[in-house]
């Protein structure tokens, strides 16, 4: 159950008092370095960079809404014992870096992929995310370009804080890079299987702001306003009359966020609902991969919009072996 935020308040003081009081270890030489990261694609992305020479924990769980998140008292041992946290930054983690700076050790970084991979002038702006809120869209992961330069800064950052195993980090960021770009190909031909005017996506929550304009794709509209509540009557007409005049054949939800709102979207512009994209929420075995996420995405995405599902089938979803 998450705390209040009156209790949260209250619990990051006391706890940073006791780790004043008893402050913790740095890691041993020779330890695994311990790594805590928020939420599933970047854990997994550092688990195969990281490979055998680090222990990832990730703090957001499958399948939990990474914008609404608060850590819980279990969280803050976790980050206190950390040597390096890793988040993905422009506003998605805030009340987990609050936490994590007040308890974290003192040589321990924090690493912000995203606002290290683009400039301020680059940050999305969307229905979800108003530039007047002042929080920029930080989906950066689906457009698989950006999630390289992800694995460029990790790899640097892991080389940096444990240079013993700099050979297993260069060489595992390698490998993954090279799955990653046949990831990114197929992606490309995936769209080239959907007809021009249907490459529109009308999402729930804009998750793919990032990944349209690589890939050649329009983000039509998201649904869901930026207080993560349900969007109002004026805005739904809005959307079922879009969805009519560009004769849209499908809008994507996602299970993190169930929406009733979709499915009368749907009936009533005459669309297909389908609630199975997934923005962070990582595929059941043997799948279990950022890549396996966005395969079924793909596969997913192509088949409603009239494309060729196939055009993943010979990507490589494995993470790679410890």
């Amino acid at each position: 159950m998450k705390i209040s935020q009156l209790n949260a308040h209250n619990f990051l003081s006391f706890f940073a008092i006791l780790l004043a009081l008893n402050p913790v270890n740095a890691a041993e030489p020779n330890s695994i370095l311990r790594i805590v990261t928020t939420v599933p694609p970047i854990t997994n992305i550092v688990e195969n960079v990281g490979g055998a020479n680090v222990d990832v924990v990730g703090i957001v769980p499958n399948g939990i809404d990474s914008h609404t998140f608060e850590p819980v008292p279990a969280d803050a041992k976790i980050l206190a014992d950390a040597d390096i946290i890793i988040v993905n930054g422009l506003d998605l983690e805030l009340p987990t870096i609050k936490l994590a700076e007040k308890v974290k050790k003192s040589g321990t970084p924090i690493i912000h992929l995203g606002n290290s991979t683009l400039k301020k002038e680059e940050w999305q702006y969307d229905f979800s995310f108003p530039r007047e809120h002042g929080h920029p869209n930080p989906h950066l992961w689906p457009n698989i370009a950006l999630t390289m330069r992800y694995v460029e800064i990790i790899r640097d950052s892991l080389v940096e804080f444990d240079s013993r195993h700099k050979k297993s980090y260069m060489a595992n960021t390698s490998t993954y890079l090279t799955k990653l770009k046949q990831l990114d190909e197929a992606i490309f031909s995936c769209v080239k299987t959907i007809p021009e005017k249907n490459r529109k996506l009308i999402t729930y929550h804009d998750s793919f702001a990032y990944f349209a304009p690589r890939y050649g794709m329009q983000v039509v509209a998201a649904i869901q306003p930026a207080n993560f509540t349900e969007p109002g009557p004026r805005e739904i007409i809005r959307v079922i009359e879009q969805i009519k005049k560009e004769k849209i054949p499908a809008i994507f939800g996602s299970e993190v966020f169930p929406s009733k709102v979709m499915e009368q979207i749907a009936r009533e512009s005459g669309a297909k609902f389908i609630d199975e994209l997934s923005d962070d929420e990582l595929p059941a075995k043997p799948n279990n991969s950022f890549i396996g996420m966005m395969v079924n995405n793909m596969v997913i995405m192509s088949d409603a919009l009239g494309g060729d599902p196939n055009c993943v089938v010979n990507v490589d979803t494995s993470n790679l072996a410890h």
